[in-house]
């Protein structure tokens, strides 16, 4: 069995009400939830909340809200892990050995039902404990800057002061985007980064965090006009 688990908590701060929030016209966790429908390889497609407000609207897409998530896992500093870790174990049909359950965030408007697939099949291919999504810094990471207490410019890594960039080797973090992973890895919280891990390459123009209204902004241009280019 394939469940999708979309954490979605109500008390964001820097952007209140961030998980339902108009995005070009649509609450932001519907692109989530719909992205998760399309893609058909969900048994379950389950909202983590403590909101009644994101329980209704969760819904109304085509999402489960089967519980509702305790205060102590609603925090700032409530990890993605152990959200998921408790929606696994509320879930009585779940077989830590065999069943696949994969976080997808409710701020992932670029999101894509073929990314989804995709991360499925590369955990089932190379029997990873967890696939993720990645995406590459756009400046090579060797030939970062650090300001001293003099406020003078130091190199992170002054070796690197005389390579040229295209002899750097490339560097990637996370997309931010969804995370399988196998239910037993998730309860017996195996780390998502090292170990046995795999990745899905997601292009950068497609990798925007959102984190202030300032890059809620940038990230719904952005969609318009991948949109519009796509048409």
């Amino acid at each position: 069995m394939n469940i999708c688990v979309i954490p979605a908590r109500g008390g964001s701060k820097r952007i209140p009400k961030k998980n339902i929030k108009l995005f070009c016209g649509k609450p932001i966790i519907s692109w989530s939830i719909e992205a998760a429908l399309n893609s058909k390889c969900f048994d379950r497609i389950i909202v983590s909340t403590d909101n009644d407000e994101i329980k209704k609207i969760a819904n109304h897409f085509g999402a489960e809200t089967p519980f509702t998530r305790p205060d102590e896992l609603s925090d700032d500093f409530s990890s993605t892990a152990d959200v998921i870790k408790h929606a696994i174990e509320l879930q009585n049909d779940i077989e830590q050995d065999h069943d696949i359950v994969c976080c997808i965030y409710p701020t992932a408007p670029f999101i894509r039902s073929s990314d989804i697939l995709k991360g499925l099949q590369v955990l089932l291919d190379f029997e990873a404990d967890y696939s993720l999504s990645v995406t590459s810094y756009p400046y090579p990471i060797q030939r970062a800057l650090k300001l001293n207490e003099q406020n003078l410019i130091d190199m992170v890594s002054p070796q690197y002061l005389n390579s040229r960039s295209q002899d750097l080797d490339p560097n990637f973090h996370d997309a931010g985007q969804f995370y399988w992973g196998r239910a037993s890895a998730w309860l017996n919280s195996r780390p998502i980064f090292g170990g046995n891990s795999r990745s899905v390459y997601i292009p950068r123009y497609r990798a925007q965090d959102i984190d202030d209204e300032e890059d809620w902004i940038s990230a719904e241009l952005m969609f318009q006009n991948i949109s519009s280019t796509e048409r």
